[in-house]
């Protein structure tokens, strides 16, 4: 069983960025725009999906996710204009 591992990068309605990790993209983004997926997102809804990345294990998309948290925006912004999901 193999269970897919996601990166992503939502913007909030007040235009910030907000980078998790999930198994489930679309699960996620009813959860955050619900107000139950993160204490960030719960007051900036509703959020949109901008970018995401696919990786085989949890350790990687959660080393992907601390290694975009810690870009510029500018660098995020770059990024999502790389690949825009």
């Amino acid at each position: 069983m193999s269970e897919k591992n996601y990166t992503y990068i939502v913007q909030c309605s007040d235009g910030s960025l907000y980078t998790g990790w999930t198994t489930d993209i679309e699960r996620r983004l009813k959860a955050h725009n619900s107000g139950k997926g993160a204490k960030y997102t719960k007051s900036r809804r509703p959020v949109t999906l901008v970018y995401y990345e696919e990786f085989q294990t949890k350790k990687e998309a959660m080393q992907r996710e601390y290694a975009i948290k810690q870009m510029t925006r500018e660098q995020k912004e770059a990024l999502i204009g790389d690949k825009r999901a």
